[in-house]
């Protein structure tokens, strides 16, 4: 059974003078079958210095994360041992992604950018199939998003559904002059609301597709409210939600979604207020610390 969705066993109390369940604690952890979120018993005895020194690096890491990440902090502190816990699985899993290629987990955004030479490995084109339908060809992605894309359109297919895809990979000089375009159309300002500057794009990761026709009103229709029930269970995970642009510096994109693996979405929902940014941060901040 996979780690992060059975039951942990909660090791050393953590030192914590009261136990919230704020904001980010566990809900979708909750509504996904598994336990709702536990209190701990805080013991009068000390606390042990390995868990001292991990809350502290837990904070240390969480003042460098977007501000508004610290809604989920005292929960992460109140069930610290599980975090934790939860928290190498997923950097266990990360040793086994390829080493020649960028992480599923890279932090790619407006501060953290990709060289303008980086192509993904062994990228595969996309073309007519059985899986999911196509709005253009010469569109190409990494091939463990491939795979969970075809797993996701086979889901979808049962339920009647036939998945669009409207964009996946782009290089970093088709990123630069995309970002171009929308300046001549639009303004630098609200360039940046929409589109990403060559090297920050998500895109060029070869690992975020676009999906239905790119429109504001995708998560309104068929498909778009099945690939919102849906994309966690196979590794997708919504990059630019509503009400997040202070955070991820763009506006909702309720289109665009990125591979990041199974694990990640529930330690993202579990632990980050289902928040992409939150939680790429934490990882990225954590290894760093």
């Amino acid at each position: 059974m996979n780690r992060l969705l059975s039951s942990c066993i909660l090791g050393t109390a953590v030192f914590v003078s009261s136990l919230l369940t704020l904001g980010c604690t566990k809900t979708a952890y909750a509504q996904n079958g598994g336990k709702a979120p536990r209190k701990l018993q805080v013991e009068s005895a000390g606390v042990p210095d390995a868990d001292i020194q991990n809350a502290e690096k837990i904070r240390r890491v969480f003042s460098r994360v977007n501000p508004r990440a610290k809604s989920c902090l005292d929960g992460i502190l109140a069930e610290q041992d599980e975090f934790l816990s939860d928290l190498q699985v997923l950097l266990d899993e990360e040793k086994e992604f390829r080493s020649d290629d960028k992480s599923l987990f890279f932090l790619i955004d407006k501060k953290n950018m990709a060289e303008s030479t980086y192509i993904p490995k062994d990228l595969i084109e996309l073309k007519a199939n059985r899986y999911f339908n196509l709005n253009k060809s010469g569109m190409f992605i990494r091939p463990e998003a491939y795979e969970a894309l075809k797993e996701m359109s086979l889901a979808a297919q049962a339920d009647g559904i036939t998945l669009l895809v409207s964009s996946v990979y782009r290089s970093y000089k088709y990123q630069e002059n995309l970002f171009n375009y929308w300046v001549s159309v639009d303004g630098l300002e609200e360039a940046e609301r929409e589109s990403a500057r060559a090297g920050t794009s998500q895109h060029q990761l070869g690992t975020a597709v676009d999906f239905g026709s790119i429109s504001d009103d995708f998560d309104s229709t068929t498909m778009g409210k099945w690939v919102y029930r849906n994309a966690a269970k196979f590794g997708w995970s919504l990059s630019f939600p509503k009400g997040y642009e202070d955070v991820t510096g763009y506006r909702w994109e309720c289109w665009h979604f990125r591979y990041v693996g199974k694990n990640a979405c529930v330690f993202q929902e579990k632990w980050f207020g289902d928040v992409q940014q939150f939680m790429l941060e934490f990882i990225k901040y954590w290894k760093e610390d």
